[in-house]
């Protein structure tokens, strides 16, 4: 498998694995969870574990947060302060839960001298199918709680990107993760993906991308395996009137060696300029929909013209860059394409500079760099409105009042994240019981946190990567014999 780094002249070669490839690593983790040690860990020595790995991850964090930047693109700083901090919270969250609480409800039936209670068992083999744009925090999202619940995994990266994920799995060999426990299978979907779907020895897939249509449709046709699907989204932002014009909406200037004010920006908001721009919108919960209240629209457009005239796009590796490249070829001319449809659609082009602020790079050529891009007059119903582009592309919509931009929000097919920038709790409250989405931030923006799920509604997809998640429930009734209790 060519690995085709946007950053790099040459890809690196790795051997291509397919489906003989998935069946031994699969054969593995079976072997690992039926008769395996791993198990039956007491929580104890799961919490020793999770701590070693943890540690190890921290003290690494400079050669996998390079891994990512050579095999996505994205800026190494961001990496760095953001996505590998999540997933050390991540790991560190779910290492509090590793405690024996298997037992969680006893029944008494006098009448019939029986006492009944039910079991939380690990649900068994897992296999996981991973993307490409945010692969250490979904890794250890996927990891975690898993190896609480003593699940065994397999694990396939995307084909883009599995350079972390193969660290991460040989640091779980160092700290004592047993064998068969995690296999890291890259490939590519149609071969790696779909015999991780497909296969009868696994007893559920969790999968984060846009085609878990067709994992649905595996599982019904081969073994009903439970899935936790999430599935992308197309989110909304809104800046109402009530916010505060002491923060100048998007005034303030952001240090990037902070993580992030909590000031509504759509550039300078750690939350929202990271999770759009910084993140080249290669994120499933980027803000792309911008809803700005008519009183603060023309405002608000020219100071976002205005930090997009000063936004630094070039290497990832470069400090003075704030966005990297997207993560290929494939990527960027559908990014290209989405822009031109909405040109073509009616859409205005409020700023689009290209390459004007790319750096250049040592190499043959600028690889696949799009610099912040802004349309306006875009109207509900058009192509760039309606699907998620997951590309550095904001479409702007000017409402007039709470319930426009409500039922407006709510005219998508998606409905996985959404932020709502006011200083009025009663707005607050009501915007945010009345969108169907699955996470919503006030005054803030893609503000993750180990301990807080997320997840999706409508086709944004359904389940989330927490314990229960992966454990099943068994009740269990015996009878009671010549007790004083019953």
């Amino acid at each position: 498998m060519k690995i085709n780094h946007p950053n790099l002249l040459e890809g690196n070669c790795k051997n291509c694995l397919g489906k003989e490839d998935v069946d031994s690593a699969v054969k593995a983790a079976r072997e690992a969870f039926d008769r395996g040690p791993r198990p039956r860990f007491h929580g104890s020595a799961r919490r020793k574990i999770l701590l070693k790995f943890a540690d190890l991850i921290e003290q690494n964090t400079e050669e996998l947060a390079a891994l990512d930047a050579i095999d996505t693109g994205k800026f190494i700083y961001l990496l760095k302060i953001a996505d590998i901090p999540l997933a050390l919270d991540t790991i560190s969250y779910f290492n509090t839960q590793c405690k024996e609480k298997h037992l969680e409800k006893v029944y008494q039936r006098a009448q019939y001298k029986l006492q009944a209670y039910t079991l939380h068992e690990s649900i068994g083999v897992v296999g996981h199918i991973i993307p490409w744009n945010f692969l250490i925090g979904l890794f250890s999202m996927k990891v975690g709680p898993e190896f609480v619940a003593g699940c065994t995994m397999v694990v396939k990266p995307a084909e883009q990107t599995p350079l972390s994920a193969l660290s991460c799995a040989h640091l779980a060999k160092l700290v004592g993760i047993p064998v068969g426990v995690l296999k890291v299978v890259p490939g590519f979907g149609p071969a790696a993906g779909a015999a991780i779907s497909s296969h009868m020895d696994i007893d559920m897939v969790s999968f984060t991308g846009s085609t878990g249509r067709l994992i649905m449709q595996v599982a019904a046709t081969i073994n009903l395996k439970p899935q936790c699907l999430e599935l992308g989204g197309n989110n909304n932002l809104y800046y109402l009137m009530s916010i505060n014009k002491g923060q100048n909406i998007i005034l303030k200037k952001f240090d990037f060696k902070t993580r992030g004010a909590i000031v509504p920006s759509v550039f300078v908001h750690f939350a929202h300029g990271v999770t759009l721009f910084a993140q080249r919108g290669e994120i499933c919960v980027a803000g792309s929909r911008v809803f700005v209240q008519h009183g603060i629209y023309d405002e608000f457009l020219l100071k976002l013209k205005e930090k997009a005239k000063n936004w630094v796009v070039g290497d990832p590796f470069d400090p003075n860059s704030r966005q990297g490249s997207q993560v290929d070829k494939t990527q960027y001319e559908k990014i290209l394409s989405y822009i031109e449809r909405g040109k073509k659609e009616g859409a205005t082009l409020f700023y689009a500079n290209w390459r004007r602020n790319v750096q250049k790079i040592a190499v043959r050529h600028l690889s696949y760099y799009i610099e912040p891009t802004i349309f306006i007059d875009v109207k509900d119903d058009m192509t760039i409105a309606q699907e998620e582009i997951f590309g550095p592309v904001m479409s702007l919509f000017k409402f007039k009042n709470v319930e426009e931009a409500i039922k407006r929000a709510n005219g998508t097919k998606c409905g996985l994240a959404a932020g709502i920038m006011t200083n009025d709790l009663n707005i607050a409250n009501r915007v945010l019981r009345s969108i169907r989405a699955g996470a919503i931030w006030i005054n803030c923006y893609s503000a993750f946190d180990g301990d807080c799920p997320c997840g999706g509604y409508k086709m944004s997809g359904f389940g989330m990567d927490t314990l229960k998640k992966y454990l099943q429930v068994k009740s269990i009734t015996t009878p009671i014999h010549n007790s004083p209790w019953l």
